[in-house]
């Protein structure tokens, strides 16, 4: 083995050349002070002249010292020398960080592929929770609730463990299973791992997405969605409603960004982070072995899912909406036209969106249940950034927030403007605008009763309902009640409250 020579970093020549970062040129070595014979002594080598010179970063900083000894075709090194010394010098640097980088990348691929392998592992869906799963068939949507079917029907009232079965008799009831051809254990599978994919946060959970992906199988069951979309834009969007709050940490996308975290370094030059995040997490699902619902696609059909996937995923950025209002609003006053791309396109953002925010769409107390989660989802957010020494916005701070002025403004600016394009385009929606605009006036109601700002110490609203059971006990919500009745008994249904 041959041996090494260590040198600390400030003496000798390369020392001083590393400190200094100048350019040294030694004519004679050995009557130079910085130089070490100690090499030649127990090498036999005779060193006569050296050029030592730097090399260093984009920043100008010293990454390394390089040695050239003993110039062959003259007594001692000249300014031509130096000058080629100093132009390597730089090609040197280049490598050297090169090189740095490419290890770099390296390094973040194994962190990634260990990460993924981590997630897969904590989200893991065994054989045996397909099978008990599976071991009872696909019961039709009529056997979960006679109304299962109806708008009024409220699917918040299911126990958590029943939603991925729910979701597979919502499959089969569209038709999917048979269209596409979709292996009923590789179905299962990936129901089961989306709703592992979920964290618990008040309201961005499971719940949340299940209860989303049910008003789209709604949508579809009222609206003939099949007259107006291609059965593949149908799947995409229900497959969308089911992932596409995946991995959410009850926090928004300007905070992802104010708190530099990982997922505004990856994904903030392009906007929309988190929803990027939701749509990078449903490929990780899809990509895991046994999950793939669309092995059997061609490969043209196959991008395609997954461009549609991603648009209408990110689609759920309430910024995106307001983006495409003008011409969501254009479409429904010219008439949508089945021929027109850009008309689909724009149909499965204001569908997504109508899905997204659907328990405004629901009775009074399954509307005001939403708010209370939502607002301590909010509040935590709040408090995370006070503790950074951010200011939170107003709907954000449990010390400012007035929630029926809140929510009043919401549902005035985007819920409704939502619903009302919605039975624009489609007249069997206009139930559905006249249930959220009820819900606002109930909001401008029960304003009254509220004398504080943020929630109760207990994050409850429920002293808000004894105005509306007195109107429910008058008859004041028509004959529509017989889908409510039972369905409303646990509206914390899957919460994890």
């Amino acid at each position: 083995m041959e041996n090494e020579f260590r040198i600390p970093a400030d003496q000798g020549i390369a020392g001083h050349v590393a400190t200094t970062g100048q350019i040294l040129n030694i004519k004679d070595a050995y009557s130079h002070p910085l130089f070490y014979r100690g090499v030649d002594d127990s090498t036999g080598f005779r060193t006569r002249n050296i050029l030592c010179f730097p090399i260093k970063d984009e920043n100008n900083e010293v990454i390394g010292v390089a040695e050239l000894v003993n110039k062959m075709n003259g007594p001692w090194f000249n300014r031509f020398d130096e000058d080629l010394a100093t132009a390597f010098s730089i090609y040197c640097g280049i490598s050297i960080a090169h090189s740095l980088l490419y290890k770099k990348v390296h390094e973040a691929q194994f962190r990634s592929h260990l990460a993924n392998e981590m997630m897969k592992y904590h989200m893991k869906v065994s054989e045996e929770e397909v099978s008990k799963l599976l071991v009872t068939g696909i019961e039709p949507v009529k056997e979960i609730h006679s109304c299962y079917a109806e708008f009024t029907y409220t699917p918040r009232s299911l126990p958590d463990d029943t939603t991925p079965l729910c979701v597979l008799s919502m499959f089969e009831d569209m038709g999917f299973i048979n269209t596409y051809k979709i292996d009923l254990h590789t179905l299962a599978r990936f129901c089961l791992m989306v709703k592992k994919g979920y964290r618990d946060p008040p309201y961005h959970n499971w719940m949340h997405a299940f209860s989303v992906s049910h008003f789209c199988y709604l949508l579809y069951k009222n609206l003939r969605l099949s007259n107006y979309l291609e059965d593949i834009e149908i799947l995409a969007l229900f497959v969308s409603c089911m992932c596409h709050d995946l991995d959410h940490r009850g926090t928004n996308n300007s905070f992802q960004v104010a708190s530099q975290s990982v997922l505004a370094a990856l994904y903030s030059s392009e906007g929309s982070v988190m929803e990027r995040h939701h749509f990078a997490q449903a490929i990780a699902i899809l990509n895991t072995q046994g999950c793939n619902i669309f092995e059997k696609f061609s490969r043209k059909d196959y991008q395609r899912m997954l461009d549609l996937i991603r648009d209408i995923i990110l689609a759920t950025d309430l910024a995106h909406h307001l983006r495409i209002f003008k011409d969501l609003q254009k479409m429904a006053d010219d008439g949508y036209n089945t021929k027109s791309r850009t008309h689909h396109s724009l149909l499965l953002c204001l569908l997504m969106t109508s899905c997204d925010l659907s328990d405004q769409t629901k009775d009074w107390k399954t509307t005001r249940k939403i708010a209370e989660l939502i607002y301590k989802e909010f509040f935590s957010q709040g408090d995370l950034e006070k503790a950074m020494g951010n200011r939170p916005s107003e709907m954000m701070d449990r010390e400012k927030a007035y929630i029926p002025e809140l929510q009043i403004s919401f549902m005035e600016h985007i819920a409704m403007p939502i619903y009302k394009l919605l039975s624009e385009l489609f007249p069997g929606a206009t139930e559905l605008y006249e249930t959220v605009a009820a819900n606002r006036e109930q909001w401008t109601k029960v304003s009254h009763k509220f004398t504080i700002r943020g929630l109760p110490s207990n994050n409850s609203l429920d002293f808000l309902d004894q105005e509306y059971e007195l109107l429910q006990s008058q008859g004041a919500f028509g004959s529509d009640d017989h889908c409510l009745n039972g369905c409303l008994d646990d509206t914390d249904g899957g919460q994890g409250q």
